[in-house]
């Protein structure tokens, strides 16, 4: 049974007294675990923090911890006037050569895109460098607002070679490299930078965001096994709802 987001929620928390874990992440523990698990869903309120302590025989202080730790994770927000609540859920996107149209769909999301520019065209110089393109070549110039589940999540453009370029109307059903790997066009290297900037007015409404919210940025550069560069891009992503996540190796 999911929470009625209007009303603080009780949820069932067993606390083992008796347990090496700490009180306080055994609280966050069971919080969590209802938020992942979909009993607490995105904008639900939990009880505060006197409510928790007394109906769990746990110590404010302690209370306030286990939610602090939450907070810390970004699973939780403390709202002024209006509580405790679930923060809407996060794209957590693995840094790695892959199409975010494939990331959302394995994350169960519904992936969907508006192309709002497709125009095939004569490239600057600066695009001309930057894919080695030979004389007289065209390249394909695109824009897109990648949806998850209808709700706006980022706004790419790319910039790629006319002679691989997908059609218009694969674009609207996958992503470009599933639309390149069926054209036999396989990515094998990228190079890759990440940065934040803040919303213009263009950004800003087609993102549904305000003018000057954080918004992530992902520059990116990919090849073939040949060397050959196959497409560069300038992504933009709602910092509310999207998140890269990076492995580090001791090297």
């Amino acid at each position: 049974m999911t929470a009625d987001p209007a009303r603080p929620t009780e949820l069932s928390i067993l606390i083992e007294r008796g347990s090496s874990t700490p009180l306080y992440l055994q609280l966050s523990a069971a919080i969590e675990g209802a938020i992942r698990e979909g009993t607490l869903v995105p904008g639900s309120r939990i009880e505060n923090e006197l409510q928790l302590a007394g109906r769990l025989g746990l110590s404010r202080p302690t209370v306030r911890q286990g939610i602090q730790e939450l907070v810390d994770k970004g699973l939780l927000v403390r709202k002024r006037g209006v509580g405790t609540q679930v923060v809407e859920s996060q794209v957590n996107r693995p840094v790695a050569l892959t199409s975010l149209y494939d990331d959302l769909a394995r994350e169960g999301k519904h992936p969907r895109t508006e192309v709002l520019e497709y125009r095939i065209g004569r490239p600057t110089a600066e695009a001309a460098g930057r894919l080695l393109l030979d004389s007289g070549e065209l390249v394909l110039d695109l824009m897109r607002v990648r949806y998850a589940d209808d709700e706006p999540l980022a706004v790419m453009r790319n910039t790629l070679p006319e002679r691989i370029a997908p059609s218009r109307e694969d674009l609207l059903e996958k992503g470009l490299y599933a639309a390149l790997r069926e054209r036999g066009i396989a990515t094998a290297v990228g190079h890759q930078r990440i940065g934040a900037i803040t919303a213009d007015e263009e950004n800003a409404a087609l993102l549904g965001e305000t003018v000057g919210a954080a918004l992530l940025t992902m520059d990116r550069k990919s090849f073939a096994n040949d060397g050959a560069v196959i497409e560069y891009g300038h992504h933009v992503y709602r910092a509310s709802r999207y998140s890269f996540e990076v492995t580090l190796v001791d090297g």
